[in-house]
This record gives structure tokens, C-alpha cells and sequence, in this order.
């Protein structure tokens, strides 16, 4: 359904480490880079994120009420990734926990502002 979600970035080169970083821990690579965009992903057929500078060359926003999110393999996968988030400058917006029945989900936002979500389904 979703092929990719693209943040917006105004210091594309912090940006794409803490992502290189981070997304490494699920077993996503660069699958995609030119110019101000780069796309990270575990495989091309499967949903992936971005990052990008805008187009229009104005500043990046953060969009209110818009949150990507990172399916983890295990709860102790959405521990880590969530960790890894904070060590890389990412702000805590909900520490890893249950959110109802058989949800476990943990939020940050990355250093630019852009809000994400780390989560695993099952028991």
C-alpha cells in the first residue's frame, strides 16, 4: 500500500547519519540516492523512508499531526531502535511500552523535528 514516506530535512548531512544509523539496526540500506534525496529500505517491493531537501528550496516544517513509523521485528527491537534514537540526538516523545492490546510502540522525533514511531505487533 505504502511504498515510501519522505521527511523534509534542513541539514541533509546530519540527517542522512542519524539515519544511516538508525535504520541499520532493521536491516535497511540505501536503496535509492541522488542530490538531496536518499531512500532507505530493507527491500525495493517493500515500504521504505526518505529524506529529502523541499523541492521548492524553501525551509523544511514539520507537518502537525504527521508521524512515520517503523515496523520492528520484537519489542526488544523497538527498545533498541528507540534507544538508538535518542544516543543519535533524536527527542523522547513516548518511552517503548504496551499501547493496548498487543502493541508496543515507542516515539521520537528526529534531530530535525520530524515526529516517528518504532512498534511491534504480538505478544
Amino acid at each position: 500500500m505504502i511504498g515510501y514516506v519522505t521527511l523534509g530535512t534542513n541539514d541533509f548531512e546530519e540527517s542522512s547519519q542519524f539515519y544511516d544509523s538508525l535504520l541499520t539496526l532493521c536491516g535497511a540500506k540505501r536503496l535509492m540516492e541522488f542530490d538531496g534525496f536518499i531512500l532507505w529500505g530493507t527491500s525495493p517491493d517493500k515500504a521504505g523512508l526518505a529524506l529529502a531537501k523541499p523541492f521548492d528550496e524553501k525551509p523544511a516544517s514539520v507537518g502537525n499531526g504527521f508521524m512515520a513509523a517503523i515496523h520492528a521485528t520484537s519489542k526488544d527491537m523497538v527498545n533498541e531502535l528507540h534507544g538508538k534514537a535518542l544516543e543519535l540526538g533524536g527527542e523522547n516523545e513516548g518511552d517503548p511500552g504496551p499501547r493496548g492490546d498487543g502493541f508496543y510502540a515507542g516515539y521520537f522525533r528526529d534531530p530535525q523535528g520530524n515526529k516517528l514511531n518504532v512498534f511491534y505487533f504480538g505478544k
